[in-house]
């Protein structure tokens, strides 16, 4: 069985922009703009990450612009990733929406900083957990 690659790039593409928004959310208390990147998430976790709108983005906007990809990736750690996310920005909607409002701040702030590392530094941490989950349960 073949997996379908995808190029390293879209990932930490889409990790820059969850950066920002994630970051307005902090700035602005956006309740709606943290459900936006919650859908997100959704669609990334459940749809596989290159069918995500970030990177439909990449895909469309950016790739086009670029050098042809050199690295390639298994997309099941990104894909993972997206489902941390998405749990971070579900506490994070239940903590603006229903309180406690540090709820809110405190997991979109974790969701910030996950992809901020991986958007400056290429370090993915939902990836690393998928491998170290992988490696323990078999």
């Amino acid at each position: 069985m073949s997996v379908e690659r995808i190029d390293v790039r879209g990932p930490r593409f889409g990790a820059a922009l969850t950066t920002v928004v994630l970051a307005a959310v902090l700035i602005s208390g956006s309740g709606w703009l943290l459900a936006f990147q919650a859908l997100v998430f959704a669609v990334g976790a459940a749809a596989g990450v290159q069918r995500s709108p970030y990177a439909w983005l990449f895909r469309v906007a950016v790739r086009p612009r670029l050098s042809a990809p050199t690295g390639f990736e298994d997309p099941a750690p990104p894909r993972f990733a997206q489902s941390v996310g998405l749990f971070f920005a579900v506490v994070g909607l239940v903590g603006y929406v229903a309180g406690p409002q540090w709820l809110g701040l405190a997991a979109t702030g974790c969701a910030l900083a996950a992809a901020f590392l991986n958007a400056a530094f290429g370090y993915c941490l939902g990836c690393e957990m998928y491998l170290v989950l992988r490696r323990t349960v078999g």
